[in-house]
């Protein structure tokens, strides 16, 4: 008989497979990634599965978000808006750290963790998974986000992130 699979094998699968596409992503459209590379991620369907679109809206966040994607329909081949907080529009630098934390959720819906979206992004944009996160924590506290995107936390209990 074969070896059945655990869900901590299904898990490691996943996190392996986002860490190689975040590479690919990278490879494609690094080492840089701003605001034209950014535009051509989201129409390329070999690394965003999904028609993809930004829009500088904090209407639909909810309190302690600065980014969300919203469905634009029943099904995920309709699209999404990403929403992103209106601050950010005039730091379109620090816009990619952000979309592309939620185009895993995009790509993969509820089946992947925030530490996913981590590893996702980190390998996107060359960098540890320690240091995007920290990111991620100043770009919330720019704000006045208490809570960036959902995680295990960074460990350091200077940065705001627990």
């Amino acid at each position: 008989m074969g070896t059945q699979l655990t869900a901590d094998d299904a898990k490691e699968s996943l996190t392996s497979h986002v860490f190689a596409k975040g590479g690919e992503l990278r490879e494609k459209y690094g080492p840089k990634i701003g605001r034209n590379e950014l535009i051509a991620i989201l129409a390329d369907r070999s690394v965003c599965r999904y028609p993809c679109e930004i829009a500088f809206d904090a209407g639909p966040l909810q309190e302690g978000e600065f980014v969300y994607p919203m469905a634009r329909g029943e099904l995920p081949e309709e699209g999404f808006t990403i929403f992103v907080h209106p601050f950010f529009e005039t730091h379109p630098d620090r816009v990619p750290f952000m979309v592309l934390y939620q185009l895993v959720v995009v790509n993969y819906g509820e089946f992947v963790s925030p530490l996913d979206a981590e590893t996702f992004g980190a390998a996107a944009l060359g960098i540890s998974k320690d240091e995007y996160y920290q990111i991620l924590c100043g770009m919330a506290e720019e704000i006045g986000v208490t809570t960036p995107p959902a995680s295990s936390g960074c460990g350091k209990s200077d940065c705001g992130c627990h």
